[in-house]
C-alpha cells in the first residue's frame, strides 16, 4: 500500500490559501480518480482505493500543520505501510510557483508540518513533493503569504501546479518515485502569467 499525506490546515479559513497546498493536491487527486470521499480517521480525513493498480490511501491531517505528525503516526499504526510508502506533499516557499521538487529524503527545511512527521516517526527517510507558491510578492510578511487566501492573479497559476502535482504522484504509482523525481525535477517552471 502506498500513503499519499497531504498537508494543511483544517477550516474554512484556510481553505484557499497556499499553505494549504497539499490538502489542495490530494483532493484533485481523488477527484481525477473518484476515489470515495473522504472520512475522519487518524485525526484526519481519509480515502482509500484502487488508483492504477495500486492500493492507495489518502491522508489529510486535520490536527493543524504543526502537529501532522500525529496523524501520519496514527495511520502508520493502523494500515499496511512501512515509512518508506509514504510520500507527503506540501506547500514550499523557497521553490518557485509553477514548479515541483521532489525528494526521497531530507530534512525538513524549516516547513513545520514536516517537522513535525520527522519528530512523530523518528525518521526522515520518506518520500515528499514539495508544491512551489513562491516567496511573497511587495515584501509581504511570509505568515501573511501563507494563510492568506490566493490572489486572483495567482489563481490560474496554482491551479496549474496542483495539476502538476497530481501528474507527479501518478508516475511515482505508475513508473515509480525516481521516475517522477527525473521528470519533474528538472521541469521547466510554469510561464508567468505576465508573458
Amino acid at each position: 500500500m502506498r500513503l499519499f499525506v497531504g498537508l494543511g490546515n483544517p477550516g474554512k479559513q484556510y481553505a484557499d490559501t497556499p499553505h494549504n497546498a497539499g490538502f489542495m493536491a490530494l483532493d484533485r487527486f481523488a477527484a481525477r480518480h473518484r476515489l470515495p470521499a473522504f472520512a475522519a480517521k487518524f485525526s484526519g480525513e481519509f480515502a482509500r482505493g484502487k488508483v492504477l493498480g495500486e492500493d492507495v490511501g489518502l491522508l489529510k491531517p486535520q490536527t493543524y500543520m504543526n502537529l501532522s505528525g500525529e496523524s501520519v503516526a496514527a495511520a502508520l499504526r493502523y494500515l499496511p505501510v512501512e515509512i518508506a510508502d509514504v510520500l507527503v506533499v506540501f506547500d514550499e516557499m523557497d521553490i518557485p510557483s509553477g514548479k515541483l521538487r521532489l525528494r526521497r529524503f531530507g530534512g525538513h527545511g524549516g516547513h513545520n508540518g514536516l517537522r513535525s512527521i520527522i519528530e512523530a516517526l523518528g525518521s526522515q527517510d520518506f518520500p515528499r513533493l514539495r508544491i512551489g507558491i513562491g516567496r511573497p510578492r511587495d515584501g509581504r510578511e511570509p505568515t501573511g503569504h501563507l494563510l492568506s487566501r490566493v490572489h486572483p492573479d495567482e489563481r490560474a497559476r496554482l491551479s496549474a501546479t496542483l495539476d502538476l502535482a497530481v501528474e507527479a504522484l501518478e508516475v511515482s504509482l505508475r513508473e515509480g518515485f525516481e521516475a517522477a523525481m527525473n521528470r519533474f525535477n528538472g521541469r521547466e517552471q510554469l510561464a508567468a502569467e505576465s508573458e
